[in-house]
């Protein structure tokens, strides 16, 4: 349905409603026969091309606050600013690469085709759906299909009165909780309800035209409050939406133009009668081009802005203020304009260097328990707030919070988890989605710098180079056994004695069967006859293996080599035993002294060259996106294996980790980074170790930090890299200074999204 509002030489406003195709001809036609000198209207994708048409024709303007259309017709002014643009810039700010584009056909071609063209060059994947015809039913199927295929950013291009279906349906469906990301193409962002979505934690940007906050709105709201109260003191007052605030300045641009043609004395009387609309060929009105161009020069500031219009009637300069709607409200986060693009918001401080902006807000700080770096008290339960954490993050947000003058709270991140970006909705979870949607300010935890993580959000500068290690259970000592005392030598050199042992046994027997000195008489009883004598061997095979062992056991024996060359074979013998008894008394000496513990596992590639010990990594976090991202045969053979394992290696946090690893009885090792592996390793039970170092892991991290770290275009860049005699800055490089000279050990623990006081420091371990 459409609205006509037609403009007379009297000042009279008529007022007319078309249904369909024929009657509008007919309202147009009936109001330029009555001498019309402009028509204010809305229109319909139906009944666009017909108004303009026959404006264009006869030369009378056109003035419509309508969605924008494309045409080269100069006798129609748009007063709704082009958003396709200003999208492009949202879409390309968030780093989107796959989203769904509801649209409406009514109004969202245009932008819909921008964006094609858009996806096409940065090789964005868009699906598009459009809704025209879509029943609550449809939205209701179509975002369960969307959820099943995990797409959880959206873009929705339709009016207030089908969005706001929309936004009820997401509600049911339970679509508006965390991970879930919709930006609003609408220029009324204000205009709609989003208090439950404020609850439920999605992340909701959109568009504003009218700021209610300047000086020129705010006074005119006051006046139509000041009317209405008059008017309807029953009636509650509500606030005008983007759609009227439009229709106001479409009104005053009229006035404003036939203002300006009165003071430049230019005739636009139209006597008589003005003629017929559907003559062939049409007959213009000669003083339309006169209209026309004074409408194109009007300027002023209006509800909605600087109001403008370039060549082809289009809004020009204008600005469209970004919101966007967080845990704790709505809040601007930046403007756009055809000159700048998007701005984040913080640069409309960036001037300013006030502290009072630092001082009066409540800042929040997302962390993790971990230990050493936030634990909870014994006694938390007697605590409130920021009291009931203990740890070296909890003192370092104190002691800057000191140095700087601001408030804080601590917020223990909801699931846990240090953030890790899906790789099929692209939403990130943990700490760092709280920063990337805006629920927390910063975040003061041991975060891993990684390339992913810092094109959502900004880290402060490292300290150190760390490497993933391998957390395994400690071997368990082991009781003696029969066999123990053979623990000191191989057995491989066991079974070389041995076989030396018989060997010269049989050598010196051998010896002394072929040596005439190894033979000799008996001697006789009395009594006897000694004119025969016998002739005998001592070493016979008994004796000789008598002899070896009494030797090897360092005991002697009754009988001795007489010849030479068994005397050579025994010395032989004597200081082969000389030497093997030597190093087993040492080596049993060291086994009687120290526990001799052999780890199974000393390397990655230990680890993925067998399957009988499981291994994984935290659920969410940098060392399971090295392992999916990494092209090394390795560590490629080892994520192959983690993604596929059932029961799954994966674990929700480290302390769960360090838990599996211990009632695994040797069989999960977990991978984490080494810092936190040794600190583990050192507390009771002590029943964990740390092997290996993938050096290959390690991050390329600085050497130390000079300045804070803030976000591009955030009111702290100055402060930090600039104005040293800031009270603010010199807050921030102490606290840098003392983090950097009390420690060589350190690393990287801030993080932050957002223009943010707080600097970096290290841990000492």
């Amino acid at each position: 349905m459409q609205h006509i509002f037609a403009f007379f030489c009297t000042g009279f406003l008529g007022a007319v409603v078309g249904a369909n195709f024929p009657n509008n001809i007919q309202i147009v036609c009936s109001q330029f026969s009555k001498g019309v000198y402009a028509i204010f209207g809305f229109y319909e994708r139906r009944t666009v091309n017909m108004l303009t048409s026959f404006c264009g024709a006869l030369h009378v303007c056109f003035i419509t606050p309508s969605f924008p259309v494309d045409t080269s017709n100069q006798f129609v002014l748009q007063l709704r600013p082009e958003l396709q643009d200003a999208l492009i810039s949202i879409i390309d700010h968030y780093k989107w690469q796959k989203f769904v584009y509801i649209y409406d056909a009514d109004r969202g071609l245009s932008v819909l085709q921008k964006v094609l063209d858009t996806a096409a060059e940065k090789n964005w994947q868009v699906t598009a759906v459009n809704i025209l015809t879509t029943t609550e039913e449809g939205y209701r199927m179509l975002f369960q299909d969307l959820e099943k295929k995990k797409e959880r950013l959206v873009v929705v291009d339709c009016e207030s009165e089908r969005l706001n279906a929309i936004l009820g349906q997401i509600i049911k469906l339970e679509k508006n909780g965390i991970g879930y990301h919709y930006i609003l193409a609408n220029l009324g962002f204000m205009d709609i309800d989003l208090n439950k979505f404020k609850e439920s934690g999605a992340n909701v940007t959109g568009f504003q035209l009218v700021n209610y906050t300047d000086t020129i709105p705010a006074k005119i709201m006051q006046q139509w409050k000041n009317n209405d109260a008059r008017d309807h003191t029953r009636v509650d007052w509500k606030r005008p939406k983007y759609t009227s605030a439009l229709t106001y300045d479409g009104v005053k641009v009229m006035a404003e133009a036939f203002q300006s043609l009165r003071r430049q004395r230019i005739d636009i009387s139209r006597r008589g009668n003005a003629g017929d609309c559907l003559a062939n060929p049409a007959v213009p009105w000669g003083q339309g081009i006169d209209i026309q161009r004074a409408l194109q020069q009007v300027r002023f500031e209006g509800l909605t802005g600087n109001v403008q219009f370039n060549e082809k009637g289009r809004r020009t300069n204008y600005t469209l203020h970004v919101i966007e709607m967080k845990h704790d409200g709505i809040r601007k986060i930046g403007y756009w304009n055809e000159d700048d693009k998007f701005v984040p918001a913080a640069t409309d401080a960036q001037a300013g260097g006030d502290n009072s902006s630092v001082q009066n807000r409540t800042y929040i700080v997302t962390t993790i328990l971990e230990d050493p770096y936030v634990m909870l008290k014994k006694n938390a339960n007697q605590f409130e707030g920021n009291d009931r954490y203990e740890g070296y993050c909890v003192e370092l947000a104190a002691e800057i919070a000191k140095h700087v003058g601001y408030s804080y709270r601590l917020e223990i991140v909801s699931d846990g988890k240090y953030g890790a970006r899906d790789p099929d909705t692209k939403a990130w979870n943990g700490m760092v989605g709280e920063l990337v949607y805006g629920r927390a300010d910063v975040a003061v935890a041991p975060l891993t710098i990684t390339l992913v993580r810092e094109e959502v959000i900004d880290f402060s500068k490292p300290f150190m180079s760390l490497g993933i290690s391998i957390m395994i259970k400690k071997p368990q000592k082991s009781k003696p056994g029969v066999f123990s005392f053979l623990d000191p030598l191989a057995y491989e050199i066991w079974m070389c004695i041995v076989f030396a042992y018989i060997g010269v046994s049989v050598v010196l027997f051998l010896v002394s069967r072929f040596s005439p000195y190894e033979w000799h008489s008996e001697e006789f009883e009395e009594g006897r006859d000694q004119t025969t004598s016998d002739q005998s061997n001592e070493f016979g095979i008994f004796n000789s293996l008598w002899f070896s062992l009494g030797a090897f056991m360092q005991q002697g024996c009754d009988i001795s080599p007489r010849s030479l060359s068994g005397r050579i074979v025994g010395g032989v013998w004597w200081f082969f035993t000389l030497i093997i008894i030597s190093s087993y008394t040492a080596n049993l000496a060291a086994f009687l002294t120290v526990e001799r513990m052999v780890s199974p596992i000393e390397s990655a590639e230990d680890l993925a060259k067998q399957t009988e010990i499981a291994y994984g990594t935290l659920e969410a976090g940098s060392t399971k996106e090295f392992f999916r991202r990494s092209k090394i045969a390795v560590f490629e053979k080892m994520w192959t294996y983690m993604k596929s394992a059932e029961p799954s290696v994966f674990v929700r946090t480290t302390e769960e980790g360090m838990i599996r690893v211990r009632k695994s009885k040797g069989k999960y090792a977990y991978l984490l980074e080494s810092t936190m592996n040794e600190y583990i390793e050192q507390r009771k039970p002590c029943d964990t170790m740390k092997v290996g170092g993938m050096k290959l892991l390690c991050l390329p991290h600085g050497s130390s930090a000079t300045t804070p770290p803030v976000q591009e275009g955030s009111s702290w860049t100055p402060v930090g890299l600039g104005d040293s005699s800031h009270p603010r800055s010199s807050a921030l490089r102490l606290e840098i200074d003392l983090g950097a000279s009390a420690c060589y050990d350190c690393r990287c623990l801030c993080v932050l999204p957002h223009a943010s006081p707080f600097p970096t420091k290290c841990v000492k371990h």
